[in-house]
């Protein structure tokens, strides 16, 4: 089954100016699926005619030459075609209120979580609860840890509208877990590679280099206070001139923080040689990942519902030091893959003020994540052992490197992740065959979006049904025609040309009016059958043009002279 993919350049890539993990984790799974897809076409939804373009050249690049069908807002029921939207973030109500013009089981959606801790997402997720979401959608979870936080704000939502409302039955999306995924061949290196980076570095064979790899942010992404307390109480530990370097490979959002990661290392691991790179710039990220001994990466942070970063350190082969938190906890295996740190946090209750804080914009998000993270810890004594155990054997740092890579190439490469992928589009579509037939219509599907004709009837003095008899405002048919098409070249009258009747149909209504008056449902009838449906504006619109007349009830249809 394929899926039509919700397509928006920013979303798909690592090249605008404010890199997230979300952007690397949308252009990883594009490359994979477009590399791995079983489908026979391609489907995109887009908003802009360019961005659509932009992915039907982005197919092509990847070598794919199956046809691609591009859905917009003007052809929205296309999908049923396509049978899934595939939404690059969690918030799919949106896209539920638009397919419930359609029917809610026109087709699937799935949605997909990054983080999850902003306002917007949290928002997103809870009004699920009363959009129309269906059984046949679903929102990924990158992790388990991600969908226990879904779960819980579901349940609050669930209590407060049981409670306020008295609601007793909603229903939820699936929330299945697949992890993100990696191209693990793009971070296979030679000796080749490894010795120029190291050799760029200054670090000879005696230098175990640590790499930190992500976003340089202490408030954002992973405190990096722990870290450097426990690479100087390993470095502590070496012998016969071994000495550590720490590469943190990356990007500063400003000079204050790179300043504060410059004086905390200092102040923190005087004997840890500390050096720093943009990510961004040249090869810098690639031989980041080839020059390596161990990769380190300690998140603490509500943003971290994943986490790319171990996942490629294992592809290329480094054993990992990481924080037992989040995602990390699913993807790093304690003492195969690397090590797995403690971590603690408070009880719940304790982080009242800083929601609400929060909540009242009185602390911005980047606030509210450091304050928290600031109140979560990470074991420095385990992190220091773990290093020591490390620095200590070369065996050990194999060992725990072939094994991360083959998990790496064998769980978490696209290879492996798209078939899950489309295994969840065949089930949803599976769910909504049988399930969608069950629903019962609803005359507003959308009751904040409905026919303004329904919303705003008491506005008119009449209306205008089957059962209105209209007829010609002036018997001379031809003058009507002619006047008729010249109001329509008014700017004033076709600005509204998308809704307005073609001019066959026009003259057909008018030539039906030259008979006399006539009930609305008659005129209908002279018309094509699928034209039928929407025969009352057109007829309105005459009206408003002067073409035609409301006859008042109680006169004879009779043929005008």
């Amino acid at each position: 089954m394929s899926a039509a993919i919700y397509y928006t350049p920013e979303a798909y890539s690592t090249n605008g100016p404010k890199l997230m993990g979300r952007n690397s984790a949308g252009e990883s799974f594009l490359r994979g699926y477009l590399k791995h897809s079983r489908a026979d076409s391609f489907w995109v939804q887009s908003d802009q005619a360019e961005h659509a373009r932009q992915y039907v050249e982005t197919v092509k690049a990847a070598g794919r030459n199956e046809p691609v069908k591009a859905v917009s807002r003007t052809n929205l029921a296309d999908l049923a075609r396509a049978g899934t939207v595939y939404f690059p973030a969690p918030n799919i109500g949106d896209l539920a209120w638009h397919r419930a013009t359609f029917g809610h089981g026109a087709w699937s959606l799935c949605g997909i979580t990054h983080t999850i801790s902003t306002a917007s997402a949290m928002d997103g997720l809870a009004n699920l609860l009363t959009a129309p979401v269906q059984p046949w959608d679903a929102v990924i979870c990158t992790s388990t840890g991600a969908r226990n936080v879904v779960e819980r704000i579901f349940q609050a939502h669930t209590d407060y509208l049981s409670d306020r409302l008295g609601a007793q039955r909603l229903v939820y999306p699936q929330l299945p877990v697949i992890p993100l995924g990696i191209n693990t061949q793009d971070f296979v290196h030679s000796s080749e590679q490894r010795e120029e980076a190291r050799r760029s570095w200054c670090a000879d064979e005696s230098t175990l280099v640590v790499l930190f790899s992500g976003r340089l942010s202490f408030h954002a992404k992973a405190h990096p206070l722990v870290m450097y307390q426990a690479l100087e109480q390993a470095a502590a530990t070496l012998h016969d001139g071994k000495k550590v370097l720490l590469v943190e490979c990356g990007r500063h959002s400003n000079a204050a923080i790179a300043q504060a990661f410059s004086e905390a290392a200092r102040l923190a691991c005087p004997s840890v040689r500390v050096l720093a790179l943009d990510g961004r710039e040249g090869d810098n990220y690639q031989r980041a990942w080839a020059g390596a001994d161990v990769f380190c990466s300690l998140s603490d942070n509500l943003q971290e519902t994943f986490g790319l970063t171990p996942l490629e350190a294992m592809a290329a082969g480094l054993p990992v030091v990481v924080s037992d938190w989040d995602g990390y906890k699913d993807t790093v295996r304690d003492g195969i893959d690397g090590f797995r740190i403690p971590t603690l946090m408070p009880a719940a209750g304790q982080g009242v003020d800083l929601a609400r804080r929060h909540a009242l914009e009185i602390d911005s998000y980047d606030r509210y994540c450091g304050h928290t993270c600031s109140l979560v810890a990470i074991d420095v004594q385990a992190t220091a052992r773990a290093f020591e155990s490390l620095f200590a054997s070369s065996d050990l740092r194999r060992r725990m490197g072939s094994a991360g890579r083959r998990r790496a190439r064998e769980v978490f490469d696209w290879v492996a992740i798209i078939p899950q992928y489309e295994a969840l589009w065949d089930e949803l579509a599976e769910v909504r065959s049988s399930k969608a037939r069950q629903l019962k219509p609803l005359a507003h599907p959308w009751p904040a979006r409905m026919d303004p004709f329904h919303t705003f009837s008491s506005y008119a003095t009449v209306t205008l049904t089957t059962e209105t008899l209209l007829a010609l405002a002036d018997f001379d048919l031809q003058n009507t025609e002619h006047r008729v098409s010249t109001y329509r070249k008014l700017a004033m009258v076709n600005f509204a040309e998308p809704v307005l009747p073609p001019p066959s149909e026009v003259r057909t209504l008018l030539h039906a009016a030259s008979r006399g008056p006539q009930h609305a449902a008659e005129f209908a009838d002279s018309l094509p059958v699928d034209r039928r449906p929407t025969a009352l504006t057109s007829l309105a619109w005459l009206v408003k043009l002067g073409a035609l007349k409301v006859v008042p009830p109680g006169t004879r249809a009779t043929t005008l002279p």
